[in-house]
């Protein structure tokens, strides 16, 4: 009985491999279901073996593990079929040819570690009340290289520039300078203190550009959740014909239709988020929610961008990037839509993971894309 009482509850949370999580923790626990997927299978595996030893129920608890195995390995079967479509698309959507000895997906890679590279942190901006600072990776790549502007996400309210560090490592061990920032955050500041912020740390690395090793005609800039925000708004608006491409890692594009549609609040009171950084309801100040909404500000000269989104996302609904994707297409921006369906919200936390390592070479393949071109031994 012990046996499948264990086996059904694997089930139920296999699940999330499939389904949309409804509460806060089980939308962490989707993380992992879905991108540490091969430790619940591992345990599924060894629940079904125990079946040898016991009678009672034994092929009940067979069949639904069984199924809930199958569940939990969906991920890696699924990062396969996008795997095996995604240098091609890739290619067609840039007009390139990617390096074909990098594969999108490994199933080995799921078990490996990742790098760590050195960074030192550096004040970039000083105001009258406070002061900003970045994390550096410098590129492993001797010479001037192109420089990744990283802004983390948290809400606009919470996080630091330390927040997933290790695509940070990654990207410098494949010849990028990488500068993650912190930025002003809600309800003391809001929209566009953390645009100026981003603005004011490429006016810094510019300026220090020849001690940094930084291409200053090679700026990307890339961010997640509400840092893509951040992020694809300074790319679009700020108009800096440095900025060679935007990388948006589940991204809010339409802050009017963001706030129409509220989130479940069992996850997060959207709404409330959007007013502490915005400055209040729609309601009352419906011209900032057009003014930081970056979908507005896209046209034929919009920098190449990259949109990267788990269909089963519970904070920032896949709608963002569908509606951003299309206002690309109408402009003729080179772009590419990476969906992954089993993905949720900060999939990405395991680099390694099915989502992880279809992102992480989406990432690689873009900057490779866009700035000149990387021989990595």
């Amino acid at each position: 009985m012990t046996r499948l009482i264990f086996i059904v509850l694997l089930f139920f949370i296999s699940l999330l491999a499939i389904f949309r999580a409804f509460e806060y923790h089980l939308w962490l626990l989707a993380i992992g279901v879905t991108e540490f997927c091969w430790v619940f299978a591992a345990i599924t595996i060894v629940l079904l073996l125990t079946g040898f030893w016991v009678s009672k129920y034994q092929m009940t608890g067979t069949v639904i593990g069984m199924i809930a195995l199958i569940l939990f390995l969906s991920p890696i079967a699924r990062a396969y079929m996008i795997a095996g479509i995604l240098r091609e698309n890739f290619d067609m959507a840039f007009n390139i040819h990617t390096d074909s000895t990098t594969a999108p997906f490994s199933f080995f890679k799921l078990f490996t570690g990742t790098v760590k590279v050195p960074y030192r942190t550096i004040t970039y901006v000083k105001y009258a009340d406070n002061s900003m600072s970045l994390d550096f990776y410098p590129s492993e790549i001797a010479g001037k290289r192109p420089c990744v502007i990283v802004v983390h996400g948290g809400s606009w309210a919470g996080g630091d520039s330390r927040q997933l560090p290790e695509l940070n490592s990654y990207l410098a061990t494949k010849g990028f300078n990488v500068a993650s920032i912190n930025y002003r955050m809600a309800p003391k500041w809001q929209t566009p203190a953390p645009v100026e912020d981003v603005a004011n740390a490429l006016k810094y690395v510019r300026a220090h550009a020849g001690e940094l090793h930084i291409d200053t005609d090679s700026f990307i800039l890339l961010g997640r959740s509400a840092g893509a925000q951040i992020a694809l708004l300074a790319a679009y608006a700020l108009h800096d014909k440095s900025i060679k491409g935007v990388i948006d890692f589940y991204g809010p594009a339409d802050m009017v239709w963001g706030y129409a549609i509220r989130s479940n609040p069992l996850i997060m009171d959207s709404r409330k988020v959007m007013e502490n950084y915005i400055g209040g309801p729609y309601a009352k100040v419906p011209q900032k929610y057009f003014d930081c909404s970056p979908l507005v500000y896209v046209d034929k000269n919009s920098p190449p961008t990259l949109i990267i989104h788990g269909d089963n996302d519970v904070l920032v609904a896949p709608e963002h990037s569908r509606r951003l994707n299309e206002k690309l297409q109408q402009n003729g921006v080179k772009h590419y839509w990476l969906q992954i369906p089993w993905a949720t919200h900060g999939f990405d936390f395991n680099l390694n993971g099915p989502g992880g390592q279809l992102s992480t070479y989406a990432v690689l393949q873009f900057l490779n894309a866009i700035c000149p071109p990387i021989t990595v031994s």
